[in-house]
């Protein structure tokens, strides 16, 4: 099964992300609070990931994806977590600190 890691959650552990999961869907699964202001709709960006490896696992960016990317509110190397899917693989990444939540403790 395909894995996620976010580096800087305090446990760093591989989440696994089931088939057509987003990678949202696979983090709350998981028991990780992670930002998302819009529901989980593609409109906004309070749940995107810097991706630092294994991008190429992933599904094309979305709609909302490109038109973020854009309008430079999305840089090359983010995906919006609820948005992407990884087809294969193992993707690694981190919260940004602009949407790290106040009550968590993240590791830098």
């Amino acid at each position: 099964m395909p894995t996620l890691t976010v580096q800087n959650l305090p446990a760093a552990a591989a989440v696994p992300v089931p088939a057509g999961a987003t990678l949202l869907a696979a983090l709350q699964a998981a028991g990780h609070d992670w930002m998302h202001a819009c529901g989980a709709k593609g409109r906004c960006t309070t749940c995107r990931l810097i991706v630092t490896s294994g991008a190429e696992g992933l599904t094309p960016p979305t709609g909302p994806e490109l038109r973020y990317l854009a309008a430079g509110r999305l840089l090359p190397q983010e995906r919006l977590t609820c948005q992407a899917r990884l087809a294969e693989g193992h993707v690694t990444g981190s919260v940004p600190s602009a949407t790290m939540l106040p009550h968590m403790q993240y590791t830098l």
